[in-house]
């Protein structure tokens, strides 16, 4: 792998893993960043690349669904790798508009795969990345596998099956060298303010109502993301292709529980409230249709095949994280007042 192409690297995942391929892992060749820049894509996520990584990162705005543009990245940088990322990812809003995630997510996957099998003589792997939510929702016990049928409950993780399905068929049909990953609710550094985990931080931060669904019991099973973008790394190194590995952090928490977990550590770490702790914030809203009641990620073929564990637990990765919200507020003022979307405008339009 020289000229890897990452789709969607200005976004939250897709910039993480970025920094990780180009300042920690094993990796020599050149980063071909492209991205659309929609609300979620911010380029300040990569300016501080390391300065000796900067002549091997490239970024391109584009979208994955404009097969002449991207049929000129192929040719332009002679791309043998693919790393994919780019997706409409929030659920609430795939229950608003539907109509863009099956743009983006079907149809942009279906472009790339015809642009990888047209360059197939060089493509080394397309790695596909997708999340447990194509798997539906779990009861009381027991945990997604690789073989766990999928049953998806909104449009977006319809949307992402229907991409795996694809990226399936495709290495089985030409076959194409591809894996693919599943994982769990990713947080972390540079998430978009829309999510659970820094909108509770940003929201218990400024004394705002922490809005949880239904009655919070809702169980997701959490993964910090540079877990994930070594886990990603891990199965584009070694993972066997055609195979696909889920990627859960061994972390379950219920939303209410993570919600006040948040609130005590930010009790513990900045100035107290004028109305007192910030668990008082939390207020139940109605529950979103289609709302799965758990997921779990039994992620024991990645760890038993490749050697592939979590390094944080979620006490260690959500100080973390909060750590670099408290330290990034230019980063969360600029996201929140949409300056950043000005300056992309200005630059890229």
């Amino acid at each position: 792998m020289k000229n890897l192409l990452v789709t969607g690297g200005c976004g939250f995942i897709g910039a993480n893993f970025i920094h990780y391929l180009l300042s920690e892992a094993d990796f020599d060749g050149r980063v071909i960043n492209v991205d659309n820049l929609t609300y979620a894509g911010n380029p300040e996520n990569l300016t501080d690349l390391p300065e000796d990584a900067l002549q091997r990162y490239h970024f391109v705005k584009a979208d994955i669904c404009d097969e002449a543009a991207m049929a000129k990245v192929f040719d332009d940088f002679n791309i043998d790798s693919i790393c994919h990322f780019a997706a409409e990812s929030h659920v609430d809003r795939s229950i608003v508009s539907p109509d863009a995630f099956i743009q983006t997510n079907v149809n942009g996957t279906f472009g790339l795969l015809e642009l990888a099998r047209r360059h197939q003589d060089r493509l080394v792997l397309f790695h596909h990345i997708s999340t447990d939510e194509v798997f539906g929702e779990l009861g009381d016990e027991g945990a997604f596998t690789e073989t766990t049928p999928y049953n998806p409950s909104s449009p977006y993780s319809a949307s992402k099956a229907a991409s795996d399905h694809l990226v399936r068929a495709y290495s089985r049909t030409y076959d194409l060298p591809v894996t693919i990953s599943n994982c769990s609710n990713n947080y972390g550094p540079c998430q978009f303010p829309e999510k659970l985990i820094p909108l509770m931080i940003l929201n218990a931060l400024e004394g705002k109502a922490l809005p949880v669904y239904g009655d919070g019991t809702n169980v997701r099973d959490w993964l910090y993301v540079k877990d994930h973008c070594r886990a990603i790394w891990t199965v584009m190194q070694h993972g066997r292709r055609g195979e696909t590995y889920n990627v859960g952090g061994r972390c379950e928490k219920a939303n209410l529980d993570v919600v006040k977990i948040i609130c005590r550590t930010l009790d513990d770490t900045v100035p107290p409230l004028d109305q007192g702790r910030r668990e008082a914030l939390i207020h139940f809203v109605k529950d979103r249709p289609g709302h799965d009641f758990r997921y779990a990620i039994d992620c024991s073929k990645l760890e038993r095949d490749l050697g592939w564990t979590p390094a944080e637990s979620f006490e260690t990765g959500i100080d973390k994280t909060i750590r670099w919200y408290l330290d990034h507020r230019g980063w969360v003022d600029r996201v929140i007042s949409g300056e950043y979307q000005k300056w992309i405008d200005e630059h890229y339009h």
